[in-house]
């Protein structure tokens, strides 16, 4: 029976997944797997003129992942394409990029049936064709995906996982690439209320006076016309191994404050709300995942603007918990919000390991490029896991050093620390954003991934599209449905 679905693509008109011998009736475009050896599956649908094998060996394929035979066979009178695509060694990374590969080659066309490899990890497949379709438009400026993508045989919970991957993934990109004229800390909000409404989640959100002791939160928006808001969802399987919480940067448009960006740095500022709509989207398919573990997501929003009532360089804030801080650069906003989320998750909810996800310093982009986020961590067990959910998800992670040598740089002679090196030299950003987080996480099992490279792409590769990539949102929902609880830690 087939799999129907609602739309998990923007622009689509759906996916299915399909048990039956041949492709939809009316299937625009039909797509076959073939390794290194011959042909996997051959059907009916492959009758050619000339043999399917030559015609492989005239363009010299090699069943390398990412390969894709244009095949003219004849059916019903007429004659039709099937697409041959390469399929490597069937690893997770060659089929996503396969996916990917069949699924831009459809591009344009009203629907493609793909046949499932019948070995490997077929989730990815599914992964891979679904995120290489996606498309975030408003009105027409760009070519329409393929309209409905069919997935011929294969195991029908993998194809679901792949799709639950897909889906929390496009809805990232959707919360990223909308325009921030839209996107205000309360839209944020009510994104995250609708997705908990549709996922099962609890969900509560602090605003206005009800976010007195969330003196980082406030500080960073009071600058603006839309206040900011705390979001919290919560996640509660049966038995829980552990309860892990997620902490996500919410910044939906960021101009620096009175340390103002330069025009070039600001224009792509609406994706400075990234590592908090990972945490939504992640949240949004834990059930799908039968995660094992009690997820608690926070989301700190707020729009760092300028007006009359921003913060100036040089005042106090306290944080959530009591600790002050001396703002010397308002650019420098992420990890004041990110402090009192991280403040709260230790004082009032107990959870065993904490992760944040920010775009939080350029630093980390110049140091890492687009393609890997920087990870730094005080556990190892944690650290491992997270790297290996990101290789498993094709979301690469790189650890970084938590120098202790340079936490003296954020020391302040008026407060208990500063937000910056208080030199303001710029050197070791990143490392000096990881060590003033790692300030407010009481000792707990902590990661903190600075994703400012990877959650943006300037073109579309791979599965990868132009835009908001969702970056995170498969190796956080990869980790948490292995997730176990830590041992416990020292002194914490």
């Amino acid at each position: 029976m087939p799999i129907e679905t609602t739309p998990v693509l923007t622009g689509s008109r759906g996916v299915a997944g399909r048990d039956g011998a041949g492709p939809a009736p009316d299937a625009d475009l039909v797509a076959v797997p073939f390794g290194p050896g011959p042909v996997l599956a051959p059907a009916p649908w492959l009758e050619s003129p000339v043999p399917v094998d030559a015609l492989l060996a005239h363009h010299e394929a090699k069943g390398e992942p990412g390969e894709v035979v244009e095949v003219p066979t004849v059916r019903d009178g007429g004659v039709r394409r099937v697409l041959l695509y390469g399929t490597g060694d069937g690893s997770a990374a060659a089929l996503r990029k396969a996916g990917a590969a069949v699924a831009r080659r459809a591009k344009g066309r009203a629907s493609l049936s793909v046949v499932v490899p019948s070995e490997g990890e077929t989730a990815a497949l599914v992964e891979g064709a679904l995120l290489a379709a996606y498309t975030f438009t408003i009105g027409n400026g760009r070519t329409k995906p393929v309209g409905e993508i069919v997935f011929l045989g294969g195991d029908e919970r993998d194809l679901k996982r792949g799709e639950a991957v897909a889906r929390a993934t496009a809805l990232a990109r959707d919360l990223v690439n909308t325009p921030s004229s839209v996107k205000t800390p309360a839209w944020l909000a009510d994104q995250a209320k609708a997705v908990a409404a549709g996922s099962g989640l609890g969900v509560r959100v602090w605003e206005g006076p009800e976010l007195g002791e969330f003196g980082g939160i406030r500080a960073v928006g009071q600058g603006s016309i839309s206040p900011p808001c705390l979001v919290q969802l919560s996640y509660t399987p049966e038995n829980p191994r552990a309860h892990v919480v997620l902490a996500g940067k919410g910044i939906t448009f960021d101009t620096g404050g009175l340390s103002l960006k330069p025009t070039e740095g600001m224009k792509t500022m609406k994706t400075d709300m990234a590592g908090g709509a990972a945490v939504i989207a992640a949240m949004s398919a834990l059930a799908a995942f039968e995660a094992p573990v009690r997820v608690t997501g926070l989301v700190a929003c707020a729009e760092n603007s300028i007006s009359g009532s921003a913060q100036r360089p040089g005042d106090v804030i306290t944080q959530y918990g009591g600790r002050t801080v001396e703002v010397l650069n308002t650019d420098a906003e992420g990890r004041l919000v990110l402090a009192d989320a991280l403040a709260y998750a230790h004082a009032e909810l107990d959870p065993d390991v904490v992760i944040d996800v920010a775009t939080l310093t350029g630093a980390a982009k110049v140091a890492l490029g687009v393609n890997l986020g920087a990870l730094y961590a005080t556990d190892e067990s944690l650290a491992a896991g997270l790297i290996a959910a990101g290789e498993a998800g094709g979301e690469r992670l790189w650890r970084m050093p938590l120098v202790e040598d340079y936490r003296a740089m954020l020391d302040s002679d008026v407060a208990d620390l500063a937000n910056v090196d208080r030199t303001m030299s710029g050197a070791a950003g990143s490392i000096a954003a990881a060590l003033f987080l790692q300030e407010f996480t009481g000792g707990r099992p902590w990661a903190h991934l600075d994703i400012a490279g990877p959650a943006r792409a300037a073109s579309d590769e791979g599965e990868i599209t132009k835009g908001g990539t969702g970056f995170g949102v498969r190796l956080l929902l990869r980790y948490l449905a292995t997730a176990s609880r830590p041992a416990p830690v020292r002194g914490a």
